[in-house]
């Protein structure tokens, strides 16, 4: 995202927060989320937060992308 824009900060969030669309190996709950800052290495986290409800993960992988952004930024 970052290469094709004027933007310096990115991040992305991707998952099932159900409550369907899990499999075995992609569960509910199941988020991978990422922040990138420009010349920077781009950092990454899985959360599994479990089979809660369907706002309670978007809550909690809000949460978690605003901290990955927070300590993304603090790189510069």
């Amino acid at each position: 995202a970052l290469s094709r824009s004027k933007a310096d900060v990115a991040v992305g969030v991707t998952g099932v927060a159900g409550p369907g669309g899990g499999t075995a190996t992609k569960p509910v709950g199941l988020v991978h989320l990422a922040a990138a800052v420009s010349r920077h290495a781009t950092r990454h986290i899985e959360r599994r937060y479990g089979e809660r409800p369907r706002d309670a993960i978007r809550l909690a992988a809000l949460q978690d992308a605003l901290s990955l952004l927070e300590e993304a930024v603090g790189t510069n």
